[in-house]
């Protein structure tokens, strides 16, 4: 049998964070991540926290196993046409599945890449848009990239935006944790104005009211 990939959900919409905020994008959702489980019952034993998104199973919109070449032409199939084709490859961690054959089919098919990941993993030299998003006590194993998005504030010290500062990458961003009665905005935009490397990133999509 042909090597499947198992993918939470693909989907066109508006990138909601960081630098490419604003841009039209496929997202294509990996299952699994290597710092939570997924499940609320392990989410206090976790690496990983905070995590506010459902990357469990197949179930969700175009959910499903996908060969490399169904993949690609899912993605294809929800780019409208026009502009230059761009895809996030996201999780969970994408980075457990993405892989340099699938990279490559996608851009040989026009997209430009993107991964979003945790940093605990090698990134492939082809992808053309690294954004990492580090997490307290994981152990980073990519030391530069597009854009460093860090959620602001972690308790930990080994969270603390000190800690990423000499890293190689282009952008710094900050962003407020979303949790539920409390709002982070303003410590967020207080330490953007005392440290102006570091940029304030909000999700706009859920501003949006979009995916």
């Amino acid at each position: 049998m042909p090597h499947t990939y198992k993918i939470k959900e693909c989907f066109y919409t508006l990138q909601g964070e960081g630098a490419q905020a604003g841009r039209a994008a496929v997202f294509l959702r990996f299952t699994g991540c290597n710092l939570w489980s997924g499940r609320e019952e392990d989410r206090h034993s976790a690496v990983c926290k905070f995590c506010d998104t459902d990357f469990v199973g197949t179930d969700g919109t175009n959910g499903g196993r996908y060969t490399l070449v169904q993949c690609v032409e899912l993605a294809t199939a929800l780019w409208p046409g026009g502009g230059r084709p761009y895809i996030v490859c996201t999780g969970g961690e994408p980075l457990l599945q993405l892989d340099v054959p699938l990279i490559e089919a996608l851009q040989a098919a026009g997209f430009e890449v993107a991964v979003e990941t945790n940093g605990t993993l090698p990134v492939p030299a082809q992808i053309d848009w690294v954004c990492v998003s580090p997490k307290a006590d994981a152990q980073l194993a990519v030391s530069g990239g597009d854009e460093l998005k860090l959620v602001y504030p972690q308790s930990e010290p080994t969270a603390r935006p000190e800690r990423f500062e000499s890293l190689a990458f282009t952008h710094f961003f900050l962003q407020p944790k979303d949790e539920v009665g409390q709002n982070h905005l303003p410590a967020t935009v207080a330490y953007c104005l005392q440290h102006p490397r570091w940029r304030v990133s909000l999700q706009t999509h859920k501003i949006m009211g979009i995916e």
